[in-house]
């Protein structure tokens, strides 16, 4: 399945359905009574009912609740899970890493290889497509970063990759905003990213179900590797590509380190990090691009095949 989080036109309460065929979107609201009032987050919480509920209901929509479609150009997508408990980031594709580290004049150190890494990114500023607000500061080298996510469904702690593979829920797209003027003057202090990453992370169209993604997802002994075309458009200019099978690392394997001693709730969200080429500061390095950043106006659109498409646009906050 194909779960959505939107809002009717001129309302403010969030509704969670199913994507169907056609652009028709089946609202859980109006066709399963034990899913009335139910989020995105509570289906996933309950995967183990209120999901597989939904799913046998989805299955056959079309046809036996007609009265429960509304078409997604009639509604406003929000993010899939617009308040995960949790934002991981991973740094899983080696050739992003090489780039980045080089742009601060260092080389890729040996830990790469030996574990995966994650940070935590700010999980109250998670948007869905359309108009992303950016103040001015953060609009000095702002830049975009073409990932993909998973969420977890299921409680799990110190698990093996199996088990690790077994919590996830589903998968989406994610763009990772970064303010990199920002970014770099704070990295050089060593504790990571935050205001350069605090202020924006997108997530959508929607979250994709595993089952919708068996012919996707290959078994291997570090865990399901998905292989799945990513690309980015700045307006109607494909700026970058690659595929979520380039990952050093599996979501398995980051999802192990990420419990490793810790207890991981359904609807935490953990992101791949940046696919090689995925950002602008790695195209400025290699010289593909000349010092190009994104200006208000910029309509970004990040596509990972049989994820869907996640569009925004970037829009200038006044200053104070």
């Amino acid at each position: 399945m194909k779960l959505v989080t939107f809002r009717h036109r001129g309302s403010h309460e969030e509704k969670a359905g199913a994507l169907l065929d056609g652009g028709w979107i089946l609202e859980f609201d109006r066709s399963i009574p034990a899913c009335r009032g139910t989020s995105v987050l509570e289906l996933v919480r309950h995967a183990d009912t209120l999901l597989l509920l939904a799913h046998d209901v989805v299955s056959h929509a079309v046809s036996s609740r007609p009265e429960a479609l509304v078409h997604e150009s009639t509604v406003e997508l929000l993010a899939p899970l617009p308040r995960p408990l949790s934002v991981r980031d991973g740094h899983a594709f080696r050739q992003h890493v090489e780039a980045v580290r080089r742009s601060r004049g260092l080389g890729v150190i040996s830990e790469f290889d030996s574990f995966p890494v994650f940070y935590f990114t700010n999980h109250l500023t998670v948007v869905g497509p359309g108009d992303v607000h950016v103040g001015r500061r953060r609009l000095e080298k702002l830049d975009y970063e073409l990932e993909c996510f998973c969420v977890i469904g299921r409680r799990v702690m110190n698990p093996t990759l199996e088990e690790a593979d077994e919590a996830i829920a589903g998968y989406g797209v994610l763009n990772d905003f970064s303010a990199r003027a920002l970014q770099l003057e704070e990295m050089k202090l060593g504790l990571g990213p935050a205001k350069g990453k605090d202020f924006a992370t997108a997530i959508g169209p929607w979250l994709v179900t595993k089952d919708e993604l068996a012919s996707r997802l290959e078994s291997t002994p570090q865990g399901n590797v998905l292989h799945a075309r990513m690309t980015a458009h700045v307006g109607d200019e494909l700026l970058s590509e690659g595929n979520v099978d380039q990952m050093r690392w599996t979501f398995a394997q980051i999802v192990q380190r990420a419990a490793d001693g810790v207890l991981l709730e359904p609807g935490e969200v953990i992101g791949s990090g940046t696919v090689g080429t995925g950002c602008l500061l790695e195209l400025n390095e290699s010289g593909a691009t000349k010092e190009r950043w994104l200006r208000p106006g910029d309509v970004v659109t990040l596509s990972i095949a049989g994820l869907g498409s996640l569009t925004n646009r970037i829009v200038e906050d006044p200053a104070r």
